[in-house]
């Protein structure tokens, strides 16, 4: 029979995220090599590629009593309209189960927990989670967890005290100098496989004022970046493991503008520009001669543009810090150096009506970029200013600008749709863009071959088959070959 004390220093890590084609956890990659780094061992239960997500746990615990698991929650929801593929009460399904095979306190993290942590945690029925960054107040708290010390004190922690739960502020450096992660926990070599690409990140945090966009509230409203070096080493550990296409995570690689050129001038001078081949989400501004050539230099395949809108009008009320004009301007220099790249355009917000969407899809056409992403109707998260634009109006189904789950806690999908359009939106893109292959919107019968990466059977083929890189690339690769 097994001591019913727990292993002191064994950790377990848990991705239960079971999306495909599959995205690395890297979160997870970067929370074992601290948890390392602070004498712990460190366990991983990859749920993504597990055949029975009940069997894999089952056989852990039959084993192993470690002395606390940590779970991430990468994803809420997919963020479509057409969808509204909620995420959270399948991750329910695994959180209760878990309960029952262990009695040791878990620990909710990740990026889709940072939006809403208490609303999650009351939800799954969880104690404890941390927001933001885990490399330094995970093993912090479990260092006073195993001396039986009191940890409440820990920044960014979340914990329930007196059936409340209490969120500490946390303690974000303006530099994320972390150690080299080695990149050993997570199985990266089989996420290359069948994802089609490795990811890393540069910086942590973001400082522009989207109306809508949840990373501030998920990572920090400052740049927290990381040293390019230790970036561009990052990408070198994976290059061993023989993963050659990467995905830039951040949510715009050129903000800052000084920190983007220092990590091409960092790949470039280490002579990995013809060694890896990467992709990016970038704001249309600052876009620069000078950084698409060390962008090109450093070996970067496909950049994926903030966009947005075409209409200066709705930019503005997105709260987009460029105009129409930019967009033309970076769509010049992208043709110029023979990039691969995308508008990425958010559709139906606040102000739309048919002209506005006349003119972006005209406007979007006229410049050429290589694809054009669309996403109608616009995701709301509690803290963004949309959600306070929601509020100011009344949650609740009489307000003819909100779809979904109307519900003023935002927690399940509720999107904002502008009542000029309603039902009209759908049908009305479509007719602008009048089957224009170079758009990708998702939903309807051809989901697959366009824009919802969300179980994708067309993606996962072609990668299987070889193909590496962007999805959004390798949608377009496969319809050009035809």
């Amino acid at each position: 029979m097994r001591d019913q004390s727990s292993d002191p220093l064994k950790i377990l890590l848990i991705n239960p995220n079971l999306m495909k084609p599959p995205v690395t956890p890297i979160g997870l990659d970067y929370i074992a090599s601290s948890l390392e780094l602070a004498g712990f061992e460190v366990d991983l239960i990859d749920l993504c590629f597990a055949s029975s997500w009940k069997g894999a746990l089952d056989s852990y615990f039959t084993k192993h009593d470690p002395l606390a698991v940590g779970v991430t929650v990468r994803n809420t929801d997919d963020c479509l309209y057409l969808s509204q593929d909620f995420i959270i009460p399948r991750i329910k399904v695994i959180i209760d189960y878990l309960k029952g095979r262990t009695p040791r306190p878990l620990v909710l993290g990740g990026v889709g927990f940072s939006l809403m942590p208490e609303r999650i945690l009351a939800y799954f029925g969880v104690e404890l989670g941390i927001w933001g960054d885990g490399e330094w107040a995970l093993p912090a708290l479990l260092t006073k967890m195993a001396k039986g010390e009191d940890f409440s004190g820990i920044p960014g922690l979340i914990y329930r005290r007196d059936g409340e739960y209490q969120r500490n502020p946390p303690a974000l450096s303006n530099f994320l100098d972390l150690p080299l992660p080695q990149r050993d926990i997570v199985d990266n070599t089989r996420y290359f496989g069948e994802g089609g690409m490795g990811s890393v990140e540069t910086k942590r945090g973001c400082e522009q004022k989207c109306i809508y966009c949840a990373d501030p509230l998920a990572k920090g409203r400052r740049y927290r970046l990381r040293p390019p070096h230790i970036v561009v080493g990052e990408k070198e550990v994976l290059l061993e493991k023989g993963i050659d296409y990467l995905h830039i995570c951040d949510s715009e690689f050129n903000l800052p503008y000084d920190h983007a050129i220092g990590v091409c001038e960092e790949i470039i001078s280490r002579g990995l520009g013809e060694k890896i081949s990467w992709y990016a989400y970038l704001s249309p501004v600052p876009f620069s001669e000078e950084l698409a050539r060390l962008m090109s230099k450093a070996g970067c395949k496909g950049i994926d543009f903030g966009a947005d809108h075409g209409d200066d009008r709705i930019l503005k009320n997105l709260g987009r810090p460029f105009t129409s004009a930019d967009l033309r301007e970076t769509a010049k220099l992208c043709h110029r150096f023979g990039f691969t790249f995308m508008y990425d355009l958010l559709l139906g917000g606040p102000g739309e009506d048919k002209e506005s969407l006349t003119k972006t899809i005209s406007f979007t056409k006229e410049i050429e970029p290589t694809r054009v992403g669309i996403s109608a109707g616009v995701r709301i998260y509690s803290g963004t200013r949309l959600a306070e634009i929601a509020l100011q109006d009344g949650v609740h189904a009489g307000n003819a600008n909100l779809k979904g789950v109307v519900k003023p806690d935002f927690f399940a999908p509720i999107f904002y749709v502008s009542q000029s359009l309603g039902d009209e939106l759908i049908p009305f893109i479509t007719s602008l863009v009048g089957g224009d292959e170079r758009f990708f919107f998702g939903g309807g019968e051809e989901a697959d071959a366009n824009y919802n990466y969300n179980d994708n059977s067309i993606l996962m083929e072609a990668i299987k088959r070889g193909y590496r890189g962007a999805f959004w690339d390798i949608l377009r690769r496969l319809a050009e070959e035809g």
